[in-house]
């Protein structure tokens, strides 16, 4: 990537949450610090923890305080102290340009946009409030007000919510709840410490909502006058207003009438927040119990069997269970780009399709095509898979659980059979193209991958030699069962070979392999090269010749083969 001497390029307009991890470094200069430095990540958490003191210091001061207090002021001037080195470290600090989404880390450049936003405002919002006082003359509110000015870094509290939101190492119910409550708190310290101001400040304390009937209200302890404060903030937050505190003066009446105006959109966006939560928590399994419940009427009124109603209610418990657990892999590479579903089925699933009878001896490169088509579905107990006698549009391979090959004689299921883990079930059906031979049942929860005929087909048709290596894996397993129902099978599928009626693209050495003159004779004339190889390098004509076949090499012969090849071996 090129580097112009002051950028670098990101992966991203914006700062990754805080659970997120890159990585990826980028070399900035001398004495930059990156963003994404987890130093400085651990400074910023720990501003934040400053910043919610001052939310709750600064309006108190206002409110409450006249001049400094110890301990509040010493704490003040070492929080202030930790944003001043907030302040130096900012000038050194990379940032992020919106327009070119290109790391910054030029110095002039950083002082610059740094001086021309917050740079003023965080300076003020540092100073010491004594040298304030100072500075303004007696007669002027200068602790209390300027403390107010200090709020401005609130500012950092809504980019960590923010942040927190995004975070999937962090529960996003109770990440909202938190900030809603913050908010809350705030609205209701800050509202109880203004109105304690104005009745402070009023020069007939009588008259006032805390002086009334007790005009020398200010010589009770600061810890009552503060819970008095409180408790008038959160009554008329709530509308509940018991009446006993009520506003005696216009100044006071004129700040209800705002509070309260701003205790509308308060209270509707708790309320619509905290609905937004609940029903976002809910909206599942309420879907989930409608389903349920409208299919089990439509098996009610349909009177279907009570196997076929148990099997559709298991499904649709499953789907939901899986769905909620984070079982259902589909549904998350359904939403990547294809490049990343092969990786990451390659990963998944590539060593079991390997291990599958049906594909050994094939190429890796049709192995990484079938694993990227095939997908991935559960089942729950006793659930039917394959249906006997269905047309076969899909086969499976067991990714976990077992399942039971059952046979229905006049009317009675008869248990054939069991596949497990790594085993294949339907792909007869699929590959000699004729009606499922057995009804496919999981024995328990299973999870199995599901490959179309179609798919299927398709890229075979691009690999003919591995064609040839399927076709041969399944007739040597049909011999190696022994049984008189398989036995039926490997003959219709010899007798539909030599005829050329399956799909499956055969070659000429498969056909001389087999000493099967008239499928030999088929192919040719429907235009293989008569002088085509194996992968081993050996043509037709010399696996005829070498079986002593002799139809077979009088018929290679007849359509062009040259008897003086070598082959490649």
């Amino acid at each position: 990537m090129s580097r112009d001497g002051s950028q670098y390029s990101l992966t991203t307009a914006i700062l990754p949450s805080l659970g997120a991890r890159s990585n990826r470094r980028v070399k900035l200069r001398e004495f930059i610090i990156s963003p994404y430095d987890r130093r400085y990540r651990v400074w910023e958490t720990y501003l934040v923890v400053l910043v919610l003191y001052t939310a709750w210091v600064s309006p108190f001061e206002f409110g409450f305080l006249k001049k400094p207090r110890q301990p509040l002021s010493i704490i003040d001037n070492v929080v202030n102290g930790f944003f001043a080195i907030d302040i130096v470290l900012t000038f050194f600090l990379a940032y992020l340009d919106r327009s070119t989404y290109l790391l910054v880390d030029d110095r002039k450049k950083i002082a610059w946009r740094y001086a021309s936003t917050w740079l003023v405002f965080d300076v003020i919002s540092t100073i010491p409030s004594e040298l304030v006082r100072k500075i303004f003359s007696s007669t002027f509110q200068s602790y209390g007000l300027f403390n107010m000015l200090r709020l401005w870094r609130l500012r950092r509290v809504s980019s960590l919510f923010a942040r927190l939101e995004k975070d999937r190492n962090f529960n996003y119910f109770w990440v909202r709840c938190a900030k809603l409550i913050a908010v809350t708190l705030f609205a209701v310290h800050s509202a109880g410490c203004f109105y304690y101001y104005l009745a402070a400040h009023y020069p007939n304390p009588g008259k006032t909502w805390i002086g009334y009937g007790n005009e020398d209200f200010e010589q009770e302890s600061l810890w009552i006058r503060y819970v008095t404060s409180m408790y008038w903030s959160i009554t008329t937050l709530t509308t509940v207003g018991y009446g006993d505190l009520h506003a005696q003066n216009r100044r006071e009446m004129v700040f209800v009438i705002c509070y309260m105006l701003f205790n509308l959109g308060m209270t509707s966006y708790l309320i619509g927040n905290m609905t937004n939560l609940v029903v976002h928590g809910t909206s599942k399994t309420r879907q989930f119990r409608d389903t349920i419940q409208a299919a089990s009427s439509f098996a009610q009124r349909n009177q279907l069997p009570a196997r076929l109603q148990d099997q559709m209610l298991a499904h649709l418990c499953l789907k939901f269970r899986t769905d909620s657990e984070g079982l259902q892999q589909q549904e998350s590479l359904d939403s990547l780009p294809k490049a990343i579903r092969s990786s990451i089925s390659h990963f998944l699933f590539y060593s079991l399709l390997d291990k599958a009878y049906l594909f050994h001896g094939v190429s890796n490169d049709l192995l990484f095509q079938l694993v990227s088509e095939m997908k991935a579905e559960y089942f729950p107990p006793k659930e039917d898979v394959i249906l006997q006698n269905e047309a076969p549009t899909d086969f499976y391979i067991l990714v976990t659980g077992a399942v039971e090959l059952i046979v229905t004689r006049n009317g009675v299921e008869h248990t054939v059979g069991e596949a497990n883990k790594g085993e294949l079930c339907g792909e007869i059906g699929v590959l000699c193209y004729r009606p499922q031979l057995f009804t496919v049942r999981t024995k328990r929860l299973s999870q199995l991958l599901r490959l179309n005929r179609t798919t299927f087909l398709n890229i075979i048709q691009a690999n003919v030699g591995d064609g040839t290596v399927i076709m041969n894996n399944l007739l040597q397993h049909l011999k190696d069962i022994n049984d008189p129902l398989m036995e039926g099978v490997l003959m219709e599928t010899e007798n539909m070979l030599a005829r050329g009626r399956l799909d499956l693209p055969l070659s000429l050495c498969f056909a001389t392999l087999r000493g099967d003159d008239l499928l030999l004779q088929k192919l040719l004339k429907r235009g293989l090269d008569a002088n085509e190889s194996d992968n081993n390098g050996r043509t037709a004509l010399h696996i005829a010749a070498s079986k002593g076949n002799t139809n077979c090499v009088l018929l290679l012969l007849d359509f062009g083969a040259d008897p003086n090849s070598r082959g490649t071996h």
